[in-house]
């Protein structure tokens, strides 16, 4: 037997044993129509076959608002990053699969000069705000076999030539963590809806020799109220943000304006939580309202 054949099978079983697959299946490429391969074939573009491995997305893009009887307008440019590892799962309701944790940063550019905004000036209430940029720690998923109806989770994946896609669109409603206890009555809830869209090399996703998708290209498109920093308050009008970006190798290769950004004002980033992390997701609503809550603590009380 040639070494590469062997090498070709180690690789395999352990990826079998992983996912409580059989043997025989992973020394093959991927069936994408398959639901058990398909969740392999996830995990490799979400994160890695190997537990704790870091994986790192990056995008940037630009942010517009629009209104009833006005033209669209842009507002800011945005560059983010994702950073994620993945455990092996296996639980009595979703099945075997994988847990992701992460966390990411997005921040806010000037349209114009692409540097890293501090202070805006609203067009609308002529009122200048500090611009708090997106740090949501954690923002963690999970994956699994089974899905909520009981039956075999399907297949994410389509593919056209040599090239696949993943498609997810995740509308959001829920009560707004900013509004106060009677949202039912007066309204409240947060209203979203966030669109991703993932494409890579089929060949490479379903070869048995690769352990992730270190090439994947991603676009993120939002759809949302107004940001709580702006100040808009009921104002009628939405925030659409269009982005598109890709896999990097590791956190050097961020773009140089993100590095800094993270490494001044947030170095935790440039890894992913623990495996075992438990934490509720954070938003950028949510964020917010814990940084201003943290600063009302801290503020010197009035005499």
């Amino acid at each position: 037997m040639k070494l590469s054949l062997l090498r070709s099978i180690l690789a395999g079983t352990a990826l079998a044993l992983s996912f409580g697959l059989p043997a025989q299946a992973t020394s093959k490429p991927l069936d994408l129509t398959d639901p058990a391969d398909a969740l392999v074939a996830m995990r490799k573009l979400q994160c890695h076959l190997d537990d704790g491995k870091a994986a790192f997305y990056s995008w940037s893009g630009e942010v517009f608002a629009r209104r009833r009887g006005e033209a669209d307008k842009k507002l800011f440019k945005v560059l983010g990053m994702n950073v994620r590892s993945c455990k092996t799962v296996d639980d009595p309701k979703t099945g075997k699969g994988f847990r992701l944790v992460s966390r990411e940063v997005l921040i806010y550019l000037d349209p114009a000069t692409g540097q890293v905004l501090r202070r805006w000036n609203n067009p609308w209430t002529g009122k200048e705000v500090e611009v708090l940029h997106v740090a949501n720690d954690p923002v963690n998923n999970s994956f699994g076999s089974i899905g909520r109806d009981g039956k075999p989770t399907p297949s994410a994946f389509t593919s056209m030539g040599n090239a696949a896609f993943v498609s997810f669109t995740v509308p959001l409603f829920y009560p707004n963590p900013l509004a106060g206890e009677y949202q039912p009555q007066v309204g409240g809830t947060y209203h979203a809806t966030e669109m991703f869209n993932f494409s890579m090399d089929k060949a490479k996703l379903v070869s048995p020799k690769n352990k992730s998708m270190d090439d994947a290209v991603i676009s993120w498109t939002r759809i949302s109220q107004w940001l709580p920093w702006m100040e808009m308050g009921d104002r009628e009008g939405i925030l659409y943000f269009s982005t598109v970006g890709a896999r990097v190798p590791d956190f050097e290769a961020l773009p140089d304006i993100l590095k800094t950004e993270i490494r001044t004002n947030y170095p935790i980033y440039v890894d992913a939580p623990p495996l075992d992390d438990a934490r509720r997701n954070e938003t950028s609503w949510s964020y917010y309202k814990k940084v201003m809550e943290e600063r009302r603590a801290t503020a010197p009380k009035a005499n």
